[in-house]
């Protein structure tokens, strides 16, 4: 067995804590990981710079995991130098949030939707990454215990030029709604706390001018494709049950879960509606295993 496919196994095997296991994880990684970084190798080696991977897919879709797979592979077969980062990284600090929950909509106290990242510093850092002539950049750390910017002196340094660069996030490369669209709540959490669609038009307007400013760097988009919605909200919780058995800090309880993945909803869905616009779409069968990919 070769060092490259042990290393992704004991990934996958640290990753198995409690709850599902990864199915076919040999076949897996043949037909379906190796193939997509041999195509996104030949992407980069076209650019002759570091390409800027957008990855995208619901909450608890595997974004992290497939995050790191590909930097294994990436690192251990091309000999690459590998930066991943998460848009959850970039949320705003709980003091910024509650500006903007007295200022705006109090909806935007909870992270999450568009407009309650820091759109400036996000961008900045992608350039800062992309240059050619490369500074060391710090990256922030967003704690979700504590619901807050972790300081300063624990944020991710990258001291080397990256080759590649996973950008990762739920709401990675979504589009605007029409507000036709917008008009018809989703869920009861729009119908009771945004009838006048405050929040709504905000967040959609983030998305027309910050966030398509970040998008348009991308270089390739990959999406991962749940079934529907039911298994966002299925793997979200098995997500914060593992996090539970991980951490002493404060976590979810399944009912706020509930919750809070309504405020991802709307976008959620569009997402999964207009799939087709990314370069890579990468399906998710209910057993959560890699069923195909199509590019």
């Amino acid at each position: 067995m070769s060092n490259l496919k042990k290393t992704y196994l004991k990934f996958l095997k640290k990753q198995e804590i409690i709850g599902e296991k990864f199915r076919d994880k040999q076949k897996q990684f043949k037909n379906f990981y190796l193939p997509l970084c041999n195509k996104l190798f030949q992407s980069y080696r076209q650019k002759k710079g570091p390409l800027l991977i957008g990855l995208s897919g619901s909450q608890g879709s595997g974004k992290s995991t497939m995050s790191q797979i590909l930097k294994i592979i990436f690192h251990s077969k091309f000999n690459l130098n590998v930066v991943c980062f998460s848009i959850d990284d970039f949320y705003k600090t709980s003091f910024e949030r509650k500006k903007m929950s007295k200022s705006i909509h109090p909806l935007f106290m909870t992270r999450g939707v568009p407009g309650t990242h820091d759109n400036k510093m996000l961008y900045n850092t992608i350039k800062i990454l992309l240059k050619k002539k490369f500074n060391i950049v710090k990256i922030p750390k967003f704690d979700k215990s504590i619901d807050d910017r972790l300081k300063v002196k624990n944020w991710q340094k990258i001291r080397k030029k990256p080759d590649i660069i996973i950008f990762e996030g739920w709401c990675v490369g979504a589009k605007p709604q029409s507000i036709r669209e917008l008009k018809k709540p989703i869920n009861i959490l729009e119908k009771e706390e945004d009838t006048k669609l405050t929040w709504r038009k905000k967040v959609n307007n983030e998305l027309k001018t910050n966030y398509k400013k970040i998008y348009n760097l991308l270089d390739k988009k990959i999406y991962l494709k749940v079934p529907n919605f039911k298994y966002a909200l299925k793997w979200r919780l098995l997500q914060e049950r593992k996090l539970r058995f991980l951490s002493k800090k404060r976590i979810m309880t399944d009912n706020q879960i509930k919750k809070f993945i309504m405020f991802y909803e709307r976008i959620t869905k569009s997402m999964i509606k207009n799939y087709r616009k990314n370069d890579a779409v990468i399906i998710i069968d209910k057993s959560h295993k890699i069923k195909s990919i199509k590019f």
